[in-house]
């Protein structure tokens, strides 16, 4: 299978040949592995417990609309950022009291907020969780264009 990146936002404009519909922003999903899920203070999460020093970074303007867990721990996390570059922690951004003590789609506790820039995503403050967490963020892109295509 070919494997292929791209730094652009994914959108389509389906089969509307007229350019009047909403061209809409792709949903993506991303692996992630958390170690300890009772550490906390911005813990940076990683994309899989075979690589615990490559970190789960998302892009400015992604939005996590779901967690699939797969590998559950107990008790629940907070999910937040830490950015690349500017360095600054926003705890809990992604999700508050997110429960990870059973496998399964979870949506509840999400911010479901626009992160502002290029992100780590972190294990943040009220942790009550334990033991490994892996599964997967489901997100998308905020369009800058409002759904307007180009070309």
């Amino acid at each position: 299978m070919a494997v292929s990146t791209t730094q652009s936002i994914w959108r389509s404009g389906g089969g509307d040949q007229t350019r009047q519909s909403y061209c809409g922003s792709g949903m993506m999903a991303a692996e992630f592995y958390i170690a300890d899920a009772s550490v906390a203070s911005a813990t940076k999460v990683a994309v899989d417990s075979t690589l615990l020093t490559t970190y789960l970074v998302l892009p400015a303007g992604a939005v996590v609309t779901g967690v699939v867990i797969n590998d559950a721990g107990t008790g629940s996390v907070d999910l937040g950022t830490l950015g690349v570059v500017s360095g600054t922690a926003t705890g809990a951004s992604i999700a508050n009291n997110l429960t990870v003590s059973s496998t399964g789609v979870i949506t509840s506790g999400l911010t479901l907020t626009a992160i502002s820039e290029l992100s780590y995503v972190t294990v943040t403050i009220d942790t009550s969780g334990a033991g490994t967490v892996g599964g997967y963020l489901t997100y998308f892109v905020v369009d800058p264009l409002y759904g307007q295509q180009n070309v």
